[in-house]
């Protein structure tokens, strides 16, 4: 897991006047919540580019991929107002345990928080939360997934995919923490983000699989079809 980290280390994904997406390693926070002496992909930014970055979204110390920042309170409020509207368009890679049966489908499960940041279905007092997913590969004893989240709430993805009884690889909050224990991260990345700017102009950021992903992936004994997405 990432300690300290040099912002070079942080390869920025695309960049103009109103907003900055960079790709993220696993190990690092996006944005400070308790202790800000922590260093953060967000501090690093501000240092970086000495003035305030604003922030959009997060995702989990443990997840690597893109991360959003807007340079101004306008793009903020633009970026925001997207995220609350459902127009960005957010897909993730996962590598779950087990082999998922059907080729993709869709997670409709009321999620909330349970206590000590950690989160789970609950049909009755849970938030509704929407995930979609489609089987890109499968292997012996695993499935790599590109996951969609319609809805944003914290662990989403985590939470729903162990729901249907196939976890997240690596993810030791969400099942068995001995057993998660023995791989090298968690194997959720941030791989695409899509949204307008203004004047409609589409953006589409991407972010490779990082080494760390890729190492675990092809060490895997795959099995029958490949699916494209």
């Amino acid at each position: 897991m990432v300690e300290q980290m040099d912002i070079n280390q942080i390869n920025s994904l695309y960049e103009d006047d109103n907003l900055i997406a960079v790709n993220k390693p696993e190990g690092i926070a996006s944005i400070s919540e308790n202790d800000i002496s922590t260093q953060t992909v967000h501090s690093l930014l501000e240092k970086k580019n000495s003035q305030k970055i604003f922030i959009v979204h997060r995702i989990d110390k443990e997840v690597s991929g893109i991360l959003l920042f807007a340079k101004n309170s306008s793009c903020h409020k633009y970026l925001n107002d997207l995220f609350a509207k459902r127009l960005i368009k957010k897909n993730y890679t996962a590598v779950v345990h087990g082999i998922v049966k059907d080729n993709s489908g869709r997670i409709d499960k009321p999620i909330r928080e349970f206590g000590s940041g950690r989160m789970g279905v609950d049909v009755i007092n849970g938030k509704r939360s929407i995930t979609d997913y489609r089987v890109i590969k499968k292997f012996k004893g695993y499935t790599l997934l590109d996951v969609s989240i319609i809805t944003g709430r914290r662990h989403q993805i985590r939470v729903h995919l162990y729901s249907i009884d196939h976890p997240v690889v690596g993810d030791i909050r969400y099942g068995d923490k001995h057993a998660r224990e023995k791989y090298p991260r968690l194997m959720l990345h941030a791989s695409r983000i899509e949204f307008k700017l203004r004047g409609e102009k589409n953006i589409l950021i991407e972010s490779p699989l990082p080494e760390s992903f890729l190492k675990f992936q092809n060490e895997l004994q795959p099995v029958g079809s490949t699916y494209h997405q």
